[in-house]
């Protein structure tokens, strides 16, 4: 939590109880404006009245706050803190008193001995010890708030760690099969060879650039997948081998980058009927506030799961998703026969500001 939220904190607590004690004051005061006192006497007792309210509060508060919290609370010691939290409050309660009586020597229960002063500090040891809980609260919310912060950044972390680390296990792969794909090109065709290659190019400034950014262009994403799925064509005599279709506005649209490409990948990793016309099918339908993913693509029988040679892709999707849309997804992940089938709604998009 910071700085300036933890003050505002003490600030609105302080604030509050002074009000109160103000209260508190004014009744007392209008009560001893009947008497004979003078203008003097009545605000010299109003000082008095706000400091016997005041002084032990500051002290009870800030010894459980600043000390009993992380000595014995947060070591969940609960003996030590009853115990040692009462002696404060009573040690607190003696020397709010001797502080008043040395500010004050002239009120009269001060000066007739321990029976006159001992009910006074009493009262005082209570105001400590409920001020002193209030400390504990309020430092029990503080420290809780700050471990949650922690562990989301931490969270976060370890987040970003695993999507580099899918990144570094898909990326080569398709690097160096791209460029062996694009060198046997070279020598049958130059300048088909020479646009694959600036695809290629694009690809990897996007990785290196684009997926930085909490946000990008869903024009950008769509970009990304339409080259990648140009460079695997180049695997495949098939000429319709991969069917790729977007419907709907996109120009105005945010998206997380690198959200639907794991799903792409998976789908030619484990697609082994290249010489197939349709073996993946990918569409991509978006409407005001809605995108669905739709992916399809056939595979031999009796071949690897796709579920489980991608798993670790898959499963960084569903945390994604769950980070990001809460609520506001639905994943849906099949088999039937030869066929593997992966669709992803997304039903809030993000606006650019441009827009």
């Amino acid at each position: 939590m910071r700085k300036s939220v933890v003050a505002l904190l003490h600030v609105g607590y302080w604030f509050l109880y002074v009000l109160l004690w103000s209260v508190i004051i004014l009744l007392i005061a209008a009560s001893s404006r009947e008497g004979n006192n003078s203008p003097l006497q009545t605000w010299r007792f109003v000082f008095f009245i706000g400091s016997f309210g005041l002084v032990p509060a500051l002290c009870g508060f800030y010894t459980y706050y600043l000390w009993l919290f992380g000595r014995f609370l947060l070591q969940r010691k609960i003996v030590g803190l009853f115990s040692v939290g009462l002696l404060s409050a009573v040690g607190c309660g003696i020397l709010s008193a001797a502080i008043i009586g040395l500010l004050f020597p002239d009120f009269s229960f001060f000066n007739e001995g321990l029976r006159s002063a001992t009910p006074v500090t009493a009262v005082m040891a209570i105001l400590a010890l409920l001020n002193g809980g209030m400390g504990l609260v309020i430092k029990g919310f503080i420290t809780w708030f700050n471990e949650l912060k922690l562990k989301e950044t931490l969270a976060q972390k370890n987040f970003a760690m695993e999507l580099a680390l899918v990144k570094s296990q898909i990326n080569p792969h398709f690097l160096f099969n791209t460029l062996n794909n694009i060198d046997v090109l070279i020598g049958k065709d130059a300048a088909r060879a020479s646009t694959y290659l600036n695809k290629l190019s694009d690809i990897m400034r996007f990785m290196l650039y684009e997926t930085k950014t909490e946000k990008i262009p869903l024009s950008k994403e769509l970009e990304y997948i339409e080259k990648y799925v140009d460079l695997q064509r180049i695997r495949t005599a098939t000429p319709n081998y991969v069917e790729y279709l977007v419907e709907g506005e996109v120009h105005d649209r945010l998206i997380e980058p690198m959200l639907f490409i794991p799903l792409v990948e998976n789908a030619f990793k484990h697609s082994a009927l290249r010489e197939k016309e349709n073996a993946i099918q990918i569409r991509i339908a978006i409407t005001e506030d809605q995108l669905v993913f739709d992916c399809t693509n056939k595979y031999k029988e009796g071949a690897q799961h796709p579920q489980e040679y991608g798993g670790l892709g898959i499963t960084l999707i569903e945390k994604r998703l769950l980070a990001l849309y809460p609520k506001k997804h639905h994943l849906e992940i099949s088999k039937n026969g030869d066929t593997y089938h992966v669709k992803l709604t997304l039903q809030q998009l993000w606006k650019s500001l441009a827009s």
